[in-house]
């Protein structure tokens, strides 16, 4: 275990890094709160195994007589792989249309994202299983023409809904001013100014062990390309409310949902909505985290 030395009345006291860090979190000194599960990485799509043609190569021996060659009949060309449109990792208006496309049809049960993360993979898989398609877990051409002979185009609404909860009843002190009125509950954060829901959002919090506080706050810093002092993590269009923690948005809430937990920090998972929201947000408005 790595130590790092304190001081304290003149003596060096050596004590574990993690206790370290810990303090230094719980003092408000550092930023940060991503990922939501340590040391897990996501899992690509599967790559198919590469096709084995026949070798084609000159016999050994010396060349044969004409009389004693073998007639040969033409082979049938291998059909080309279909082109990748999507995978592992893509953000695009193309992957929400994907994930609106397969929850028509029951292979998604949450709200577009635009992230192509593990779960859309997943869902990939079980379409491409249940239509006799390799199962890559990737959205190439025979896969989304499959796709889109099955299904109707999405509306604005399945494109982008409010949130996939209900949005709960606002705190009373949501009612006036500009306000983030994030609901612990019905896990969705509101947008408001004097009593009006602006946008609305899903989000997750701390794990029991790294809680997300509870009560009024401001927001006193933003920052659009934070990366994690704490985590060494990105953390995008990080809007700061008490000490470390911050709304912003997660890639590993976008992948894998309510599965994971932030160090304390309100994700979402939508970062267009995000993203709109953080043009909107001023420094000094007001964060209410309640239950």
């Amino acid at each position: 275990m790595r130590h790092v030395r304190t001081y304290s009345l003149g003596r060096v006291r050596r004590v574990p890094k993690a206790l370290a860090i810990g303090v230094l979190a719980l003092a408000g000194l550092t930023t940060g709160c991503e990922p939501g599960a340590v040391g897990v990485t996501q899992p690509t799509a599967a790559t198919p195994a590469a096709t084995r043609t026949a070798d084609d190569s000159k016999p050994s021996g010396g060349p044969a007589s004409p009389s004693a060659t073998p007639s040969r009949t033409p082979s049938a060309r291998p059909s080309p792989r279909p082109e990748t449109l999507m995978s592992t990792g893509d953000r695009s208006r193309q992957v929400r249309e994907l994930q609106a496309r397969l929850r028509q049809i029951g292979h998604f049960d949450r709200s577009p994202t635009g992230y192509y993360g593990t779960a859309t993979a997943a869902s990939v898989t079980s379409f491409q299983g249940k239509r006799g398609l390799p199962r890559t877990g990737r959205t190439d051409t025979v896969t989304w023409q499959r796709l889109l002979a099955m299904t109707r185009k999405p509306t604005a609404k399945e494109l982008d809904p409010p949130a996939a909860a209900p949005t709960a009843s606002p705190d009373a002190r949501c009612l006036t001013g500009r306000v983030l009125c994030i609901s612990k509950n019905s896990r969705t954060l509101s947008w408001m100014i004097d009593g009006r829901v602006v946008s609305s959002m899903d989000v997750r919090f701390g794990s029991q062990y790294t809680p997300t506080r509870e009560g009024t706050f401001s927001v006193y810093w933003k920052s659009r390309h934070h990366v994690s002092t704490l985590y060494d993590s990105p953390m995008p269009y990080a809007m700061f409310f008490s000490g470390g923690q911050a709304v912003h948005y997660s890639s590993d809430f976008a992948a894998r949902g309510y599965s994971g937990a932030s160090h304390g920090c309100v994700n979402v998972r939508d970062e267009g909505k995000i993203a709109a929201l953080f043009e909107q947000v001023k420094n000094g408005d007001k964060v209410v985290v309640h239950q």
